[in-house]
């Protein structure tokens, strides 16, 4: 299988599962873009990457996901330079033990999990449509099935801030959206899937406790293995024209009942577009 003619977009692409995915799909021989934060440390993985696969067609963006402004910076900047996208992996995450408020003063964990991706996917979907058939993916997680909804406190400004609960509630706002993007572009030729990776040793648990730290590398899955399924989603034919699915070991499976909510969709669909100003999309 050659992705030789495919250029894919992946975030959070200098470690962990980004990176791991990076190198399967540069091995794949697709033109990869690199989206990270920090520009010695995406350099240094880009090189890796490059020296790893032989595929010099990777390029590196640099992008604070958790700015808004830096998010229509990093489109404006891949627009000039690209006429085609094909594959957008939805990747970065974070997981922080204390309530961060990003520089538009939202909370870091829907910043990044929800608004980065809904603001960058919907900037992008122009391209997205023009080069169809092309793939949306959202790296999610099983934390959302624990998790409920609360609209009154999207931000966790009004109850004590729970790791745990909060990383949760986004990655659930994160299927909620996945799943209507898909039926807002069904039929454009763009497909639009989230993935849960499992339970992966990466670094959003570097701020976690030692023994937190040594269990992970000790008992959970590896990055590469964690990719696999981002990479199956990206390149299989097999799910070619697939879209509004959860999908985990590379299989479709049913996610949280509150998941499946037209009305929470709709509901976060029109706060996302209220929060990141977004009016090139019309509903």
């Amino acid at each position: 299988m050659s992705m030789e003619d495919k250029i894919c977009m992946i975030t959070g692409a200098n470690s962990g599962i980004g990176k791991a995915t990076v190198i399967g799909l540069a091995k794949l021989n697709a033109t990869v873009i690199m989206v990270c934060r920090n520009k010695e440390r995406g350099e240094l993985a880009r090189n890796e990457i490059i020296t790893q696969t032989g595929n010099k067609n990777i390029d590196l963006f640099l992008c604070d996901l958790s700015s808004l402004e830096q998010i229509r910076k990093l489109v404006a900047e891949f627009k000039e330079k690209y006429q085609n996208l094909h594959i957008l992996i939805n990747n970065a995450g974070v997981m922080l033990k204390k309530r961060i408020l990003s520089v538009d003063g939202f909370e870091m964990n829907f910043a990044v999990h929800v608004l980065a991706p809904f603001l960058l996917t919907n900037l992008l979907l122009d391209v997205l449509r023009k080069s169809a058939p092309s793939r949306i993916i959202n790296v999610a997680s099983a934390a959302h099935k624990r998790a409920k909804m609360d609209f009154d406190d999207l931000q966790s400004e009004n109850k004590k801030y729970r790791l745990f609960t909060v990383y949760g509630i986004s990655k659930l706002a994160e299927m909620l959206f996945t799943y209507e993007l898909s039926r807002k572009i069904d039929g454009t030729g763009v497909t639009a899937n989230a993935v849960h990776p499992g339970v992966v040793n990466t670094n959003l648990g570097r701020d976690q406790s030692k023994f937190s730290q040594w269990f992970a590398r000790k008992f959970f899955k590896s990055p590469e293995e964690g990719a696999q399924t981002s990479k199956y989603l990206a390149s299989s034919p097999e799910v070619e024209g697939i879209t509004g699915k959860y999908f985990v070991n590379k299989q479709p499976k049913q996610s949280s009942e509150e998941s499946y909510s037209l009305e929470y969709a709709e509901k976060l669909w029109k706060f996302c577009k209220e929060m990141t100003k977004l009016n090139i999309y019309q509903d």
